[in-house]
């Protein structure tokens, strides 16, 4: 399936192919619980930045690695590089145009980020053929 999605103020819009079905991560961590970021892993091949670059900036902190990418305009962050897997891209679930059919919603916890992040290491990787 090919997802389309953006920002609030449309700023910034995406395209990204993900399954029909998705199991998408509730992540309890302190930033993702206070912006409401549903997360949905993917490979970075499947994402389209398609409008809106300028718009973009990005925040970091503790070791750096993950890319909190937001909107300047609206300060929505509808994508980012996650530290789990920053070779792929977390599409935040609630800034697609429409979520995917069939989505079942996992608790993540993220407040036990070093003991549990390697559960997610296989979400940014392309299936076997």
């Amino acid at each position: 399936m090919l997802y389309h999605g953006g920002c609030h103020c449309g700023a910034v819009r995406f395209e990204v192919e993900a399954p029909d079905s998705v199991t998408a991560q509730d992540c309890n961590c302190s930033v993702c619980a206070k912006a409401g970021f549903l997360h949905m892993i993917v490979p970075k091949a499947n994402f389209r930045l398609t409008r809106g670059a300028d718009a973009l900036t990005t925040y970091t902190f503790n070791t750096g690695v993950a890319q909190h990418t937001f909107c300047k305009i609206c300060g929505i962050k509808p994508f980012y590089t996650p530290r789990s897997n920053p070779d792929g891209i977390d599409i935040n679930v609630r800034c697609l145009d429409a979520p995917p059919a069939a989505l079942i919603i996992e608790a993540f916890d993220g407040r036990n980020w070093e003991a549990n992040a390697g559960s997610l290491a296989h979400l940014s990787t392309e299936p076997e053929p």
